[in-house]
């Protein structure tokens, strides 16, 4: 990998530990299945896969934990090399069982992935990439982690880098808090280019579930381009300017893990193509394309367990 990749994810990289025994929570499991991690780690894998040129920026601890991750990004070819190793912190970790009930029993330990800091990152390096991707779950959750986000997000935008956001929301780790979460979501929309969200997020960040008024509030804060990811229903897509749904393509889905995290880096391994791609997403057809080939990379991401190791490359998209 040169040092200018053209897609950098920064955020989280973490392990899932998932309590495989059934219908109990996580005073009861005791079985665990360890997997890799992290939104940002997912989407530059899937960028990877594709045959891309993505890196992550990210700390994780100097542990066990930590360098298995490290080898697990460079296994599918995500370039590692700004990714931090702290000898003084630990490796983040998640514990998640599915109870009886059907609601998740969610434990997290926060460590390494919310110290990472400005001084710590290749600012230059960042400067020349094409594509930035702010798209973790944890950043914008107190710490350093949370400054450090948006330093870099508006050193992005004075670069005039494109500036991708998803705003990944996750209840367990917002409890009681969401008002702060739509506020620095709203931030962040403020200066990206584009933008995915489920229509979870979408009644979230504006108080409505009806998709053509929920993306035209979204666009007033700045985003070109939204997604609105709707499973096997496929995404409601939108430039400001025109709009419509994008097809899915039917598959047997085993495990959806990872497949809103697969669609994003689909995307962006396109643009990542492109010569301009802030000029080139004006042409809707050809968003309507990309966002087709995205819809199609996140449902084969569903009829396999785990999001990294699930990830399809470049043939095995076009053969379907």
């Amino acid at each position: 990998m040169n040092n200018s990749s053209r897609v950098i994810c920064l955020g989280e990289l973490l392990i899932d530990f998932y309590c495989t025994d059934r219908g109990v929570d996580l005073v009861e499991g005791f079985h665990f299945l360890k997997q890799a991690g992290g939104a940002p780690a997912n989407v530059a894998a899937a960028i990877a896969k594709l045959g891309g040129q993505a890196a992550l920026a990210g700390k994780v601890g100097d542990d066990s934990f930590g360098h298995y991750l490290k080898r697990t990004l460079e296994e599918v070819k995500v370039d590692t090399s700004m990714l931090v190793m702290d000898p003084h912190s630990y490796t983040t970790l998640a514990f998640v069982s599915l109870q009886a009930d059907g609601e998740r029993d969610f434990t997290f330990n926060r460590g390494a992935d919310g110290l990472l800091a400005l001084n710590e990152l290749d600012l230059p390096r960042i400067k020349r990439s094409k594509i930035i991707h702010f798209g973790s779950a944890t950043a914008m959750l107190e710490g350093h982690s949370q400054d450090t986000y948006f330093q870099v997000m508006n050193l992005a935008k004075e670069y005039q880098l494109f500036i991708s956001f998803d705003p990944n929301y996750r209840g367990f780790l917002w409890k009681g808090n969401t008002e702060k979460f739509r506020e620095l979501s709203i931030k962040a929309l403020s200066l990206a280019d584009l933008v995915k969200v489920s229509q979870e997020e979408l009644m979230l960040l504006t108080g409505t579930g009806n998709l053509e008024d929920g993306v035209k509030i979204l666009h007033q804060y700045g985003p070109k381009w939204i997604n609105v990811t709707l499973g096997k229903d496929g995404t409601f897509l939108s430039s400001g300017d025109q709009a419509g749904m994008v097809s899915s393509i039917p598959v047997q889905s085993i495990d959806s893990t990872g497949a809103g995290d697969a669609f994003v880096g689909a995307i962006l391994f396109q643009l990542s193509q492109l010569e301009h791609p802030r000029e080139e997403i004006r042409d809707f057809e050809k968003v309507k394309e990309m966002t087709f080939f995205a819809n199609k990379v996140a449902a084969l991401v569903c009829t396999k367990m785990g999001a990294i190791s699930s990830l399809p490359d470049y043939e095995q998209v076009v053969g379907h």
